[in-house]
């Protein structure tokens, strides 16, 4: 199997929103090196690849239906990964996880409705609640020595104020927590104990970095399995993002129905015609290529580490737990994000996520992706270095 991490591929001219977006993304005629939206720069396990051909070499691209190997292959691997038991008819199709949430927000709440996120986070869950008329609220993470954990106590207060549903971030972007069955189980006592609704993003799933343990909240109890909604999808785990696919799990099946309704008003159940074969491919025959993965990106997470206690040891690592995201902590530089950006995409020519856009907390933060081969993290990092030195923001 091709798992050669190292090798640079050419994405420019290619569609891609990450590499031929930078110019539009950043408000530049600057040539930024892409270190921004949460994909690969690597190419997706061979199977899939092979399977994709195949398929496409067919020449027929019609309509497309859930096929039951392809459910197989996805209940499968949640068994054998994560230990979770997922019947088939939990399982709605749906066009990825963001559309999936914004559905499930639709069906379940009314505008002014108060739904809770837990900041700093993903900022298009700010951007699905606002487009639909309802209130964000944000029970901020609490930060201490570079580790995030979550404020039950102030979670608890606003539940307590009627929220309706809590988004859960799970592992969490952008800080890289992979949250431990003690504190899911916390969360899901209090959202019983008033009545909320959870919607899991377990997105990053798999992207989990030993000995840390990924752990699917509906799977802990039934009474949190029948009280929450889960989205989950091979992109991130297997570069697929452009594929368009996603599975809404969902235990109860009331909520099922109601789900079920809503992406036939909206004529979205029908999978993509590619989505099926690159899934099922994917989760029948990806695990090698996974594991190789992930022993890179572990090493990218060294190198990160090595580089900035060497080279800029006011610049701090929140050492993820998960995800392929680096949290870079720059508030002891005492600098704004606009103006930070400013230099990072002018003057170093490298383009990373302003913190800011992930809600409170998220100020002298940035995230960058290091899903990219290690020469290419090497340019980035030291672009940065330089240009922090020559403003005489670092020693």
């Amino acid at each position: 199997m091709d798992t050669n991490f190292d090798f640079v591929h050419e994405r420019r001219n290619s569609a891609s929103k990450k590499w031929d977006n930078v110019k539009e993304h950043f408000e530049t005629e600057k040539n930024v090196l892409p270190m921004w939206v949460a994909d690969m720069d690597f190419k997706a396990p061979s199977p899939v690849i092979k399977a994709l051909k195949e398929r496409t070499e067919q020449g027929i691209y019609g309509y497309t239906i859930q096929t039951e190997s392809h459910l197989n292959s996805m209940i499968n691997w949640f068994k054998e990964k994560h230990n979770w038991s997922i019947h088939k008819d939990w399982i709605s199709h749906s066009p990825g996880i963001i559309p999936a949430l914004s559905l499930i927000i639709q069906t379940f709440t009314k505008p002014n409705d108060k739904i809770i996120v837990q900041s700093p986070v993903h900022h298009a869950f700010y951007r699905v609640i606002n487009l639909q008329e309802r209130i964000a609220i944000e029970n901020q993470l609490q930060i201490k020595n570079g580790h995030y954990s979550m404020d039950f106590e102030d979670l608890e207060k606003k539940l307590n104020n009627g929220a309706k549903i809590l988004i859960l971030c799970n592992p969490h972007n952008p800080v890289g927590r992979v949250w431990t069955k003690e504190e899911l189980v916390k969360i899901g006592e209090l959202c019983l104990k008033y009545n909320a609704l959870v919607i899991s993003d377990e997105v990053w799933c798999d992207i989990v970095y030993e000995p840390n343990m990924h752990t699917p909240y509906a799977s802990i109890s039934s009474d949190f399995a029948n009280h929450s909604i889960t989205c989950v999808s091979p992109s991130k785990t297997f570069n697929l993002m452009g594929i368009k696919s996603s599975e809404i799990i969902t235990p109860n099946q009331l909520l099922h129905e109601r789900i079920k309704k809503s992406l036939e008003t909206f004529f979205l159940s029908a999978p993509n015609f590619f989505s099926v074969i690159a899934s099922e491919s994917a989760y029948n025959k990806g695990g090698e290529w996974l594991n190789s993965l992930l022993e890179y990106l572990e090493k990218n997470i060294q190198y990160i580490t090595h580089f900035l206690n060497n080279n800029m040891p006011e610049v701090k690592l929140t050492k993820p737990e998960g995800t392929y995201l680096a949290w870079l902590d720059f508030r002891s530089l005492k600098i704004s994000n606009e103006k930070l950006q400013n230099i990072f995409i002018e003057e170093a020519n490298v383009g990373l996520e302003q913190g800011t856009i992930f809600g409170t907390g998220g100020e002298g933060f940035l995230r960058l992706n290091f899903a990219c081969p290690l020469s290419v993290l090497e340019k980035g990092l030291n672009s940065i270095n330089k240009v922090l030195k020559e403003n005489d923001l670092i020693n």
